[in-house]
């Protein structure tokens, strides 16, 4: 790694959304690590984004360009462990926790509905906020950049799944303020209806395709490479006088307002 490359961290990095933004990083000259708990998903991902890369005839992209690490987010001790591994090879330039999805299945009594509202705020919250954390010292300052990626559902959504995504974007504001002096940036990008993902991979029918596209003005879903050029930009170099935002990626579902 020379001197002038940077280093990114994605989490959930190896399918869908966080799998496209950990390629687009690397197209872009990163050092990138994905995270996640699932090796073999991990080795693929890293290894087919290395040989998509290398067979790019600009070859600005090395093989070995990505590289992976398990971890079980919610885990204090593991992060910790995890942060420590990170930090022997440099300062993080990057953060994208990416890691999320709908954890909680409900049901009929209140241990019940305690165990999946828990459920969603661990796996969309906490998982950020540990890692974070765990990588604040090793940052770059001035330049680091911490990006979440939530979901149309923290805007207008319900359920523990929409709550944990507003409470994720409560979180990265009040961070924002307090990183903001160390010249680090802290944003969200929300997306829309993305179908291409593990997210909706067993909850797909024609009426709900038919019900997400009616709600966007724009007539069709998003896909993974759209929300991976909004993380593209605000992680770049020259992002730095965007913090404190919430970039919302949904062709239109929802309008944002000042």
């Amino acid at each position: 790694m020379t001197q002038s490359t940077r280093r990114a961290v994605v989490t959930g990095g190896g399918t869908g959304i966080g799998r496209a933004i950990a390629a687009h990083l690397a197209r872009s000259g990163h050092e990138v690590v994905i995270i996640g708990r699932r090796q073999h998903v991990l080795e693929e991902a890293a290894a087919a984004i290395n040989e998509a890369a290398s067979s790019e005839p600009t070859g600005d992209t090395p093989p070995g360009r990505v590289t992976w690490a398990t971890a079980d987010l919610t885990d204090p001790e593991a992060v910790a462990s995890l942060a420590k591994s990170l930090a022997t090879a440099g300062p993080v330039d990057v953060l994208v926790n990416n890691a999320g999805g709908i954890f909680g299945s409900g049901g009929e009594s209140l241990a019940d509905t305690a165990t999946a509202w828990e459920a969603d705020f661990r796996g969309n919250v906490l998982t950020a906020v540990l890692l974070t954390e765990a990588l604040l010292p090793h940052l770059a300052r001035p330049g680091g950049r911490i990006i979440g990626i939530s979901s149309i559902a923290g805007l207008r959504g319900a359920g523990s799944y929409g709550a944990a995504k507003a409470a994720m974007h409560a979180w990265a504001m009040s961070l924002a303020t307090s990183v903001a002096a160390d010249g680090i940036t802290v944003n969200i990008v929300a997306p829309g209806f993305v179908p291409d993902t593990e997210f909706w991979r067993d909850r797909l029918t024609d009426q709900v395709v038919q019900s997400r596209l009616a709600q966007i003005p724009l007539g069709r879903p998003g896909t993974p490479e759209e929300i991976a050029a909004a993380v593209g930009y605000l992680a770049a170099p020259d992002a730095g006088w965007t913090t404190g935002q919430i970039l919302q990626v949904n062709g239109g579902a929802l309008f944002g307002r000042g």
